[in-house]
């Protein structure tokens, strides 16, 4: 009787050590589906940051571009309107406009130096607004580009 209890007892011992491994082995696999879960996030959080960089950078170089482009037309217009006054009538035909307002230029600016900061992009004369029949000087309209600091293409 002794015998048949000590191999109860350690048959008794030996299931109780199958059901601890079985507990561990049973815990190591839970730890490991969860490590891979989370290798899983960590895969596509690193997709999404991959993707919003894209994003951002996309995004700078719009940025850029469009402050460029408000830029030049920015140029344009601080640029863009210059009236010169009581420009006698046949003045303004014997020379033409754009040479009318270089030598208003040359005359009032001789400091600027011979080469031009500006280009003349339109010139025209304003119609007469006050009385057609009178022989009144008329007014020159000059729109003007930026040349100087331009990119050469």
């Amino acid at each position: 009787e002794t015998q048949s209890k000590e191999i109860q007892d350690a048959k008794h011992k030996q299931e109780e050590g199958l059901n601890t491994i079985t507990e561990i082995k049973n815990s190591l696999e839970a730890a490991n589906s969860r490590i891979q879960e989370a290798e899983e996030q960590i895969i596509e959080v690193g997709d999404r940051l991959v993707e919003i960089t894209d994003a951002e950078q996309k995004r700078e170089k719009r940025l850029k571009t469009n402050e460029e482009s408000l830029r030049e037309l920015w140029d344009n217009v601080k640029r863009s309107n210059i009236r010169i006054i009581g420009v006698p009538e046949g003045e303004e035909r014997e020379k033409g406009t754009e040479k009318l307002f270089q030598e208003i230029i040359a005359k009032n600016f001789p400091n600027m130096g011979k080469e031009p900061l500006t280009q003349i992009q339109e010139a025209q004369q304003v119609p007469y607004k006050i009385n057609p029949r009178r022989n009144n000087p008329r007014h020159m309209l000059i729109q003007l580009t930026k040349i100087k600091g331009k990119k050469k293409k």
